[in-house]
């Protein structure tokens, strides 16, 4: 019987997860299909439900579902519960469990790619919603000095902000040396490059700019407002690069993209689902194919 894997989202046309864990999977020739299950709101509890059955292992989750399915899982582990998003669902026998692997996979591109320590730096993160959630914690667990949250619904900029807050206060309580301070501001101030004036990190954690989204072709941040002394980290992957990391690049900014963390983020899921070593130079490479078209 064949057994599948699937990546929940809505949209996800523009996905190439398939590609990389297809190709990790068969590297440990594993009998597994991995496929895009675009669900639609209306649909995600039976896409859940579903992954009960005996063919499906487990599935990715990406936007907008990465918080709102979590009360559709049996189980969620302690990161995924503190950052309060999940990315990675896994069956246990008839059971659900959620994992988040994005902290993993933002640090690792973050240390591996740019070889850029958070410790004691000041960021801005542009969106409040599951990957900013997981960005905003590991920055604070790797003690940034500061975290400013913006995002198109203030709401939701404070609600994280507030949740990264009682978390430093928290650490700090316990160990005495998390005094990451963090503030939520309106998305209003992006226009201004007071925002970012002091700024070592920005990183980008909403769809604009993304292939085949409402606001693909725009970019979140005008080329007056980016200093040239920071790192620009846009989590949008597909276009490469996008509008975003080409007026950074103009602003003489550094820049990473989304797509290290994306291949990293997978290669945890997949040691999660099948108890095998990721072959991750396989999964990059197979990555960098599909986005380009270059064999690489």
């Amino acid at each position: 019987m064949a057994r599948y894997i699937g990546l929940i989202g809505y949209p996800i046309k523009h996905s190439i997860s398939p590609s990389f864990q297809q190709a990790a999977l068969d590297y440990h020739q594993l009998g597994i299909r991995y496929e895009l299950w675009e669900t639609s709101p209306a649909q995600l509890q039976d896409v859940v439900d579903d992954l009960r059955k005996p063919h499906n292992v487990g599935a990715n989750v990406t936007v907008p579902y990465k918080e709102v399915v979590l009360p559709l899982l049996d189980e969620v582990d302690d990161l995924a519960n503190l950052v309060g998003a999940i990315n990675t669902i896994v069956k246990k026998g008839d059971r659900l469990l959620g994992y988040n692997t994005d902290v993993y996979g933002f640090t690792e591109a973050l240390g591996k790619e740019r070889r850029f320590d958070p410790e004691g730096k000041r960021v801005v993160i542009l969106g409040a919603g599951g990957v900013a959630r997981a960005v905003g914690f590991a920055l604070a667990q790797r003690k940034a000095a500061s975290l400013a949250v913006t995002d198109g619904v203030f709401e939701r900029a404070s609600a994280l902000a507030e949740s990264l807050t009682g978390y430093v206060e928290r650490a700090s309580a316990s160990s005495g040396d998390c005094e990451t301070h963090v503030i939520a501001f309106q998305w209003q101030s992006v226009s201004s490059a007071e925002a970012f004036a002091n700024c070592d990190l920005i990183v980008h954690c909403t769809t604009v700019g993304m292939k085949h989204s409402s606001q693909e072709g725009q970019s979140p941040l005008s080329l007056e407002v980016i200093p040239g002394s920071v790192l620009v980290y846009d989590l949008v992957y597909n276009p490469w690069p996008t509008p975003l990391l080409k007026l950074a690049q103009k602003a003489g900014a550094d820049i990473l993209g989304g797509l290290p963390m994306l291949v990293y983020q997978g290669a945890a899921s997949f040691e999660l689902w099948t108890g095998k070593e990721a072959p991750v130079d396989v999964m990059l490479s197979k990555a960098k194919e599909a986005l380009t078209g270059v064999e690489k």
